[in-house]
């Protein structure tokens, strides 16, 4: 049994000239499996699978922007601050992807996709919804290959070894032996955040396909949970952080995220009080975004054909 989890002691994996960064990996990885998940569901929803890929196209820059936006403006002083560079707020790559920036510029290139695509923006979103905390829980690793987002010290047996790390280099720093340099061991909070995103899309996955939820609720139902488990995450963090009334910047805005979340659960079956989210294999959501809504088993089974034509013609949504 190990008494420690052992962090990498170098972050990129060079290919001659070509660096591959395991934090961009695991980003990529995140992505792909989150656009063949959205892709899948849109499917069964009676969409085009490649429309998932369509939309990905438009979320990926915008939410690149929008979490690095975030972090910067959050954390200023590594680029703006004493012996700050300003120049280093580019390097994606070092780390610093804020995820409330990501999700809100990215759901505006969703937005955009979504028109592009012909997907009512509600049925994608829910298509994208339990995909899309698998994706974080994927890309969490990239910290890991960074040596960053850990918890207080501790010697729990699943403590995180981290490095003293050159972040420009992707490396751990080095001692006069040639040894890596341990900082100590701490908790891994950036696997506890993976371990949540991964129950979240379970929750997610199971609940939507129930038939249970109104178009709309699965993503307002990730934006509740994810910043249930972040705030248990950002109190255990020891790294830097700015404050707001002795309390990090991330728990006051995942407090208001999980409001937002709620507010988009209750609205959502509040603007669609008779339409459920299909089943997979189900088109009733696509008919629903055409005006046109099913009747019932009992209707169809008393209705003439010619009274269940005209009672599907005269529905609305």
């Amino acid at each position: 049994m190990l008494a420690t989890i052992p962090s990498p002691t170098e972050g990129v994996l060079w290919l001659g000239p070509i660096p591959l960064r395991g934090y961009a990996l695991c980003i990529l990885a995140g992505v792909v499996v989150a656009t063949i998940i959205a892709g899948r569901r849109l499917e069964a929803r009676g969409y085009a699978r490649d429309a998932a890929v369509g939309v990905v196209l438009w979320i990926v820059p915008f939410g690149i922007v929008g979490g690095r936006l975030y972090h910067v403006i959050t954390t200023p002083q590594p680029y703006f601050g004493e012996n700050g560079n300003p120049v280093d707020a580019l390097k994606v790559w070092q780390g610093g992807l804020g995820i409330w920036g990501a999700v809100a510029l990215g759901a505006l290139g969703a937005w955009i996709g979504a028109r592009r695509e012909g997907v009512p923006f509600a049925v994608l979103a829910d298509a994208i919804a339990p995909g899309l905390p698998l994706a974080q829980a994927i890309g969490r690793f990239g910290n890991y290959f960074n040596n960053e987002l850990y918890g207080r010290r501790t010697d729990v047996p699943w403590a995180l070894e981290i490095h003293q790390w050159d972040s420009g280099a992707g490396k751990a720093v080095v001692d006069s032996t040639g040894q890596p340099v341990v900082l100590g061991t701490f908790h891994p909070t950036f696997l506890y955040e993976a371990l949540w995103c991964l129950l979240i899309a379970f929750v997610i996955w199971r609940i939507s396909d129930s038939g249970r939820l109104r178009r709309g609720q699965a993503f307002g139902l990730y934006v509740m949970l994810y910043p249930m488990g972040r705030i248990i995450v950002e109190l255990m963090r020891s790294d830097f952080a700015n404050r707001i009334l002795g309390l990090r910047v991330n728990v006051w805005v995942s407090i208001l995220v999980f409001l937002l979340g709620l507010g988009i659960f209750l609205a959502r079956r509040k603007a669609d009080p008779d339409v459920r989210l299909a089943r997979a294999g189900d088109d009733s959501d696509r008919g629903a975004d055409h005006g046109v809504s099913t009747a019932s088993s009992d209707t169809s089974e008393t209705a003439t054909s010619d009274e269940a034509t005209a009672t599907t013609n005269d529905s609305t949504d």
